[in-house]
């Protein structure tokens, strides 16, 4: 693992099924994702993108090849402690939020610790909610709060663990073109200023553009990267994946 990277895939394969019903998914995906960066995974429907987040994640085991988060080479822990790292050192933000409506804001902020048995940090609390913008909201429910809050929230709770990286599928999905771009800023925000790494799933040259790279896929495979990307470069790069 170098130390410039917190995650690395290496030759991840992955395949569903069996025999002729046998589906590959990945093909031998070889990348790392630097620290400290934000990065856009784009590419068809069926290239491949939800089944890269999930092998990055721990939420899928590949069938060869290793992926390493923050020094650990996942595909050799147990259950328990996979669990564990996923609780730990992994972030999530979904398109649908996934908050608990019985509890507040801040009690779904902090929930991930809770479940690992540890403490949240008093002041990277202060400045995680203060970050999102929620620092007036800690009492507030989920149904008290607007989509765009919602998912401030959910990204303040994928930062409180102090992962070695913040997966997020889709996370504009759901929202408004304005409140997509506030999202947006935020994690561009939470890269820059916080120095986390976050690895976002996105089919949106626009959201794409908020990300310091672009990594294509296509049929399981890697098909490029796209630095400083603007919208009509992500838009145009999607067109002509084939010829990468």
């Amino acid at each position: 693992m170098t130390t410039g990277n917190a995650l690395e895939l290496a030759g991840v394969r992955k395949v569903y099924g069996s025999g002729d019903g046998a589906v590959t998914a990945l093909d031998g995906v070889t990348t790392g994702v630097p620290r400290g960066t934000f990065t856009a995974v784009m590419g068809p429907s069926g290239s491949g993108k939800s089944t890269f987040l999930h092998c990055a994640a721990g939420l899928d085991r590949p069938t060869s090849g290793k992926v390493v988060l923050g020094g650990t080479e996942i595909g050799r822990l147990k259950e328990n402690e996979l669990t564990r790292l996923r609780r730990t050192r992994v972030g999530f933000v979904f398109q649908a939020y996934n908050l608990l409506p019985s509890l507040n804001v801040l009690q779904n902020i902090t929930l991930p610790m809770r479940l690992a048995g540890a403490k949240p940090d008093p002041q990277w609390l202060r400045e995680i909610v203060e970050g999102v913008g929620m620092a007036k909201r800690l009492e507030h429910r989920p149904a008290e709060l607007s989509g765009g809050q919602q998912q401030r929230v959910a990204i303040a709770r994928a930062l409180i663990a102090r992962p070695d990286v913040v997966l997020a599928d889709e996370p504009t999905g759901a929202l408004d073109t304005r409140t997509a771009r506030q999202v947006l800023d935020l994690l561009r925000a939470v890269v820059d200023g916080m120095g986390q790494t976050v690895l976002m799933v996105t089919h949106d040259p626009v959201a794409a553009s908020a990300a310091h790279g672009v990594l294509f896929l296509a049929d399981g495979k890697l098909a490029g990267h796209l630095p400083h990307p603007t919208p009509e470069r992500v838009a145009e790069r999607m067109t002509h994946l084939g010829e990468w």
